[in-house]
């Protein structure tokens, strides 16, 4: 892909951030006016109507910021690579939105305790998530490997078939698809070994 199209695309991609974050400005002091003027009666259940308008409009943001880093990292990285990237910003982006919300519903002080409690257990809870995010970066950045080639990994040995976020897949010489979790390469010895021709393959 041409750098004018990438350029293109991540132009695009701020455009598109920039219209969903008016948009929910836009709808939310709709909605504002509306219940406090003209449907009094829904104003108990009013927080839940803010909750469902951030978490909808907030993912829709967040996905777009993630897209907006995908085509910058696609100026100077492959697909894999950007992908990745992409991926990373948007866990942590959900995270952050879940948390910030948790703590807009408490208030004052809970809020905030609220917000940070959701937190910590938004870390523990994708703890191993990030941590095969961070090492599939560092795969796809550093290039020990890359697809095609002749491997041992973990005692695996096979072809590089795709390098993921989460895993990298290596196909065996039997056609046995293997995926190997990205942070148990790192730190183990990867082997590079002569390239072999899969069955099946000519």
């Amino acid at each position: 892909m041409s750098k004018s199209e990438i350029a293109r695309r991540q132009a695009n991609a701020i455009v598109k951030l920039v219209i969903y974050i008016v948009a929910y400005v836009v709808v939310a002091a709709v909605v504002q006016l509306l219940i406090t003027r003209f449907i009094p009666s829904v104003i108990p259940y009013q927080v839940y109507i803010n909750v469902l308008l951030a978490l909808a409009f907030g993912y829709l943001i967040v996905s777009a910021f993630a897209d907006v880093i995908y085509w910058a990292m696609r100026f100077r990285y492959d697909h894999p690579t950007a992908r990745a990237m992409r991926n990373v910003f948007l866990l942590i982006g959900i995270g952050a939105l879940i948390a910030g919300i948790a703590g807009a519903i408490g208030g004052g002080v809970a809020g905030v305790a609220v917000g940070g409690f959701l937190g910590i257990v938004i870390g523990f809870a994708v703890q191993q998530v990030l941590g095969q995010a961070v090492a599939g970066l560092f795969l796809l950045l550093a290039r020990p490997f890359k697809i095609g080639d002749h491997v041992n990994l973990l005692g695996e040995d096979g072809i590089v078939n795709d390098v993921a976020i989460l895993f990298t897949e290596v196909i065996k010489s039997d056609g046995t698809k293997v995926l190997i979790p990205n942070n148990s390469i790192i730190g183990n010895k990867i082997y590079l070994l002569p390239k072999q021709q899969l069955q099946g393959q000519k």
